[in-house]
């Protein structure tokens, strides 16, 4: 019986898997994960999203068991090889007789130029070798401007994807045969997940116990979010204070749950009258957003690191190396900044709209380079996917697709006055300010003496005052953005 190498990435879910049922109908499926980050620099996985890796891999391990299935675990070795994923996956070929290696493709520009070689290397062994998509409702060759180019705008991509029609529906988890293991299989040796050191060695993660990671808490968390928070979405999604969000992300970005899942169940939901099909069009534009991301990522694969608009390579940063601690630790004075840093770092999460506003923050009022955000966030996020986190920084930075301009400012004040009124989300992360009346929490520096002696602040002290004025800082940015006109 044909033997067949499933290679697993980011798809770490049985259901709605075509690589998985493709593997099924071939014959004998063994299922394998290599760690080999180096492969991935130097956007190998952070240390927020390790700590997610770590316990999806363990739920998808404990899944697998359950079907039959033995996870595979290996990973590079420095001093005795193998040393990259084209020889680890040679050495299992090997050991098991297998004639194909499967996998779902990714769409990172070092995991592209990575799989190409490996599927040249299997096919010129004589191994079939074949990639499917398990991650996109569209694939970034399938949605073309009538140029057949890339789109660089979101609104024409949008609906472009929805003239497509709906994505293919998801499929249910396969029937897979147990067969039982040849010889020469049972000898094959396996890491432990805990042999991978995925987890932080200081427990800076205390908090993280807020998620739960896996395929099986991911349906879960779509199902409390369909039936309570989808139908009231556009509303409360910009309400840090609320839980108005599905907070699938990380779930998407490691394939725990497929978006073609995600997308039919929100039909399904809501139904297909007018007022569903209008209700569902918020949420179902987020996940657009997100396929976006990646066909801009795959397209334009230089972006991580270099802005889409070239004129912004000129851009005049503020190298300030004080100013980017304090917006790290959320000690910039201005609460609703500093609510969203502490919550990332306590988290690994971050809710959308505070993510725009401490963006702009740095980009704008500290004047401090995008590049410098993005990788912030890339190890302190358990979502952290470079696709979105490029588009989210070129966005807020001016210097993108589709991109925010650059003389948009974000006030911090009122936009922490408009999306957290009762200031309920920042209290929770600040604590220094909880006792704040609502009228001046979100500009401390406003209040009466008497206001803060009685809320126990002491600006400068226990809180700090604002590091710029945002006035001034707005003033600067426009400047520095003239420059490049003169230019």
């Amino acid at each position: 019986m044909p033997t067949t190498i499933l290679w697993f990435r980011h798809d770490l879910r049985l259901s709605s898997h075509p690589a998985l049922e493709a593997a099924i109908s071939r014959g004998k499926v063994i299922p394998v994960f290599l760690w080999v980050p180096d492969e991935e620099s130097p956007w190998a996985s952070g240390a927020a999203s390790k700590w997610w890796l770590h316990h999806s891999l363990t739920q998808f391990s404990a899944a697998l068991d359950a079907v039959g299935l033995k996870l595979i675990v290996r990973a590079v070795s420095k001093t005795k090889g193998p040393n990259s994923s084209a020889e680890l996956l040679a050495a299992l070929l090997e050991e098991t007789g297998a004639t194909a290696v499967y996998w779902s493709r990714r769409y990172e520009p070092a995991v592209v130029a990575r799989d190409t070689q490996i599927k040249a290397m299997l096919k010129a062994r004589g191994v079939e070798a074949e990639s499917f998509n398990a991650s996109l409702l569209f694939e970034p060759w399938e949605v073309q401007t009538k140029a057949d180019g890339p789109y660089r705008v979101f609104t024409p991509f949008y609906r472009a994807c929805l003239a497509r029609g709906e994505p293919e529906p998801p499929h249910p988890i396969p029937q897979i045969p147990r067969i039982g293991p040849a010889s020469a299989e049972k000898s094959l040796t396996s890491l432990s997940i805990a042999d991978l050191n995925l987890l932080p060695r200081v427990r800076w993660d205390r908090a993280f116990d807020v998620w739960t990671p896996g395929a099986t808490a991911a349906n879960h968390s779509l199902t409390q979010f369909l039936a309570q928070a989808v139908a009231d979405y556009d509303v409360e999604r910009d309400r840090p204070d609320h839980a108005g969000t599905s907070q699938l992300s990380a779930s998407l970005h490691f394939g725990e749950i497929s978006p073609r899942e995600v997308w039919h169940a929100v039909r399904e939901q809501l139904g297909s009258t007018a007022e569903g099909r209008a209700t569902a069009e918020p949420w179902l534009r987020q996940l657009l957003w997100r396929e976006f991301a990646h066909h801009l990522l795959y397209h334009f694969p230089q972006t991580p690191t270099e802005p889409l608009r070239p004129e912004f390579a000129r851009f005049p940063w503020v190298n300030s190396p004080a100013a980017l601690k304090a917006w790290q630790q959320g000690r910039t004075g201005y609460p609703i900044v500093d609510a969203g840093m502490r919550q990332l770092w306590t988290t690994g999460w971050m809710h959308n709209r505070v993510r725009m506003i401490v963006g702009s923050f740095l980009v704008k009022d500290l004047r401090i380079s995008w590049e410098h955000g993005a990788t912030w966030f890339w190890d302190t996020l358990v979502d952290a996917d470079l696709a979105n986190n490029t588009l989210g920084w070129q966005w807020i930075g001016g210097c993108g697709a589709d991109a925010a301009p650059y003389f948009r400012v974000f006030n911090p004040v009122t936009q922490g006055e408009k999306f957290d009124p009762d200031g309920a989300y920042v209290r929770q992360w600040v604590p220094e300010l909880a006792r704040m009346p609502s009228d001046t929490i979100h500009h401390p520096w406003d209040a009466s003496a008497s206001t803060l002696r009685e809320a126990g602040v002491t600006l400068g002290d226990n809180y700090p005052r604002p590091i710029v004025d945002h006035a001034k800082a707005r003033k600067a940015a426009l400047a520095a953005l003239a420059t490049l006109k003169q230019a």
